[in-house]
């Protein structure tokens, strides 16, 4: 590694954990409740554990902060990982309706659930956008064996994601119970009303996958050279994809879950975050997209909870403004790698 590229990585980083640390405590100031350094500091070193503000701090600001961090970062993985496997770089799990398929089989588990007075876990729902997942990611690798242009294979995702989306609206709009109706609320993707046990079981699930992503980080690099030169490396092709694919649906599919379908993060941010480090290898990329995914949904989650407040716009409206320029610049830019 030369001193430059290295100085690179470090100025990246750096960067990226700067203003994942002022995203952090700008969130945590946020809100109707103005809190000031000083207070923030007591609250987290536990020298004050009673009073509004530790309430506001402990059970609201901070486990939806924590679940942006994580989610986002999960999310900007996903695209990468989808991304490799399609050797496209505006695939991703909104974009190909991988996310809407895990929303529309949320949707109907906690419809039918909802429905008859039973109540889901979090572990529950993350199975069910696992499954929503997978149907539609079978749906796009029956489509890739079919079509030879890579924009035929990112218009097919589009219309599954809207077809996914149709059912979804249509069944969440005639649900007659109330509690089945403010589903709408998080079909249109928010952190808010985010637990500690939320928290925890979206740490686990994450980590291990993330963790197995890391493992995977000397076959991702071979496999993006070409499917030979992979194949020479010993790199067992079928293994890996079914890998890729498995890791990418967990992690899109976490999102999902717990904050609804969150659009443009898993494009938009591998983009940037390879641009800013000036490479693509997966030991450097993987967490430099983890710490990208989180400052980016940090930021929009702050713009979504204050612009308007106390109206409160959906993570992925303001994830679609930022997020959809970029794709559009790189559009126009691989229009004919896309041919």
């Amino acid at each position: 590694m030369s001193k430059r590229t290295y100085t690179q990585y470090c100025i990246t980083f750096s960067l990226l954990g700067l203003m994942m640390c002022l995203l952090f405590l700008w969130n945590i100031n946020s809100g109707s409740v103005h809190l000031t350094v000083g207070e923030i500091g007591k609250i987290l070193l536990g020298q004050t554990d009673e009073g509004t503000a530790y309430h506001i701090v402990w059970d609201i600001r901070l486990p939806r902060i924590l679940s942006a961090v994580m989610l986002g970062g999960a999310l900007s993985v996903s695209g990468f990982l989808l991304q490799t496997f399609f050797a496209n770089p505006i695939a991703g799990p909104f974009v190909l309706g991988i996310s809407s398929g895990a929303r529309l089989m949320v949707s109907l588990v906690m419809i039918l659930l909802l429905g008859r007075g039973i109540s889901i876990s979090s572990g529950g729902m993350i199975l069910a956008a696992f499954a929503g997942a997978m149907i539609s990611m079978g749906f796009i690798l029956l489509i890739s064996g079919r079509v030879k242009k890579m924009s035929m294979l990112v218009i097919c995702g589009v219309m599954i994601s809207y077809i996914c989306s149709a059912v979804t609206d249509f069944v969440i709009t005639f649900a007659d119970d109330a509690n089945i109706v403010n589903l709408h609320n998080w079909s249109m993707g928010s952190f808010s009303g985010m637990s500690w046990d939320n928290v925890r079981v979206m740490a686990a699930v994450i980590s291990v996958s993330l963790l197995l992503v890391f493992w995977m980080a000397k076959p991702i690099s071979a496999y993006q050279l070409g499917e030979v030169y992979a194949q020479n490396m010993g790199v067992n092709i079928l293994r890996f994809r079914v890998a890729l694919i498995l890791l990418s649906s967990i992690l899109s599919a976490s999102v999902t879950a717990f904050a609804g379908p969150v659009s443009f993060v898993g494009i938009a941010v591998p983009h940037i975050v390879k641009r800013m480090l000036g490479t693509a290898r997966p030991l450097v990329v993987i967490p430099g997209c983890f710490m990208g995914g989180a400052v980016f949904c940090l930021f929009c989650d702050l713009i979504a909870r204050t612009v308007f407040a106390p109206t409160e716009l959906s993570i992925s409206s303001v994830t679609a403004v930022f997020g959809a320029p970029v794709v559009i610049y790189m559009m126009v830019k691989n229009k004919k790698g896309m041919q």
